[in-house]
């Protein structure tokens, strides 16, 4: 865990370096008073927490050290801990329901957050706790998807159900699920074409996906994780509002934290839409997806040693 910890740490330097260098500006040499309160507030909204996540934060911060000399780490350590409690709501890890044969897993997300790999680093991650693990390759647009998935499959011991290149998604969303319950696998992981939050076209495409699907389980999808790339930062307030409208959003996993200065937005939605943050991604390799952990987010966001 320590090596992974780590990877969270740098991966989130970006954003910490950013924050942490603003704290040190505000906090230098000089009690804490409303002048003070305002400029953190600013330097957190624009570090990607948002406003209304930034005015609770800077209250809250003010109540314990208002009118007394706090240095740049005092304030890091208090901004940490209230992060964390923030947080802690949402850290939830993904469940799988043994009863279901399968669970249902959909992936859902706009184009190039790292949908296809989240899935692949999923179904890896699954099978190695010992789970029978099937994937439909429904982002049917992009033969490189397909492909890239059948290795993922290769690489997790999982057979993969996939059709041509512009096939219908929803029949084989439908013909997957039908042999995922035939040969009795634990998790069928469907991947999905990358869609834009606002073409409602495509988020009617991504609801027939769902209609078809209930067919054969009316619970099915039994869980809806929506990719998000860190990279948009408060975009990506849009992109969970108007998916969450065309699927039972359960979970989200952020990925591409190790390229991004826009970790914060992570407490943003937190705060605003409280939906379980499943995994965070700090990298391409199997293990640079984990389980979010919310103390350990909050003090590297910080700079701090988790």
């Amino acid at each position: 865990m320590a090596g992974w910890l780590g990877r969270l740490k740098a991966g989130l330097a970006r954003s910490s370096a950013r924050l942490s260098d603003d704290l040190a500006a505000i906090f230098t040499g000089k009690k804490l008073d409303a002048e003070a309160l305002q400029e953190l507030e600013d330097t957190l909204i624009a570090a990607d927490l948002g406003p209304a996540t930034a005015a609770r934060l800077a209250k809250a911060v003010g109540r314990e050290r208002f009118e007394k000399d706090t240095g740049a780490d005092e304030a890091r350590e208090a901004l940490a801990g209230e992060i964390a409690k923030i947080l802690e709501p949402v850290a939830r890890k993904l469940e799988i329901d043994g009863a279901r044969k399968p669970h249902v897993i959909l992936v859902v997300g706009v184009n190039g957050t790292g949908k296809t790999t989240t899935v692949g680093k999923l179904a890896k991650q699954l099978s190695e706790e010992g789970r029978s693990v099937m994937l439909c390759a429904g982002d049917t647009f992009r033969a490189a998807a397909i492909d890239q998935l059948k290795i993922w499959g290769e690489r997790a011991g999982a057979p993969v159900v996939a059709g041509a290149p512009g096939a219908n998604p929803a029949g084989l969303v439908y013909d997957a699920l039908a042999r995922a319950r035939t040969e009795g696998a634990d998790v069928l992981l469907v991947d999905t074409a990358g869609r834009l939050h606002n073409k409602a076209n495509l988020m009617a495409e991504l609801e027939k996906i769902i209609r078809v699907m209930r067919k054969l389980d009316a619970d099915a999808p039994h869980s809806t994780l929506l990719v998000l790339d860190a990279t948009t930062g408060q975009n990506a307030h849009a992109q969970v509002e108007l998916f969450a409208k065309a699927a039972p959003v359960s979970g989200l996993v952020v990925t591409k934290l190790d390229g991004s200065a826009k970790g914060g937005v992570i407490v943003a939605l937190a705060e605003r839409f409280a939906i379980p943050v499943v995994a965070v991604g700090v990298g391409e390799a199997i293990d640079d997806l984990r389980p979010f952990a919310a103390r350990d987010f909050a003090r590297s966001l910080l700079g701090l040693d988790p």
